[in-house]
């Protein structure tokens, strides 16, 4: 019971660890070209960008998305 979505790369993973990978890896300011959203690029923080991310489906997925293509680098 402990594997529910062993098809899943993502899970256990919290969005939080996610999104500082990304911030770590590219920085806000190439984050924030890769993907157009406002709160990557206007005063950006890890706590605005989590509470935007977690309303937004589909910013979340284009982050999801782009930590898998990064890891598989």
């Amino acid at each position: 019971m402990d594997n529910q979505q062993p098809n899943n790369p993502l899970h256990g993973i919290k969005l939080a660890d996610i999104l500082e990978f990304l911030v770590d890896y590219y920085g806000w300011e190439v984050l924030g070209e890769k993907i157009r959203i406002n709160c990557f690029n206007s005063n950006p923080s890890i706590k605005s960008s989590l509470t935007f991310l977690r309303k937004t489906p589909w910013a979340r997925d284009k982050i999801e998305q782009l930590y898998l293509k990064t890891k598989q680098k």
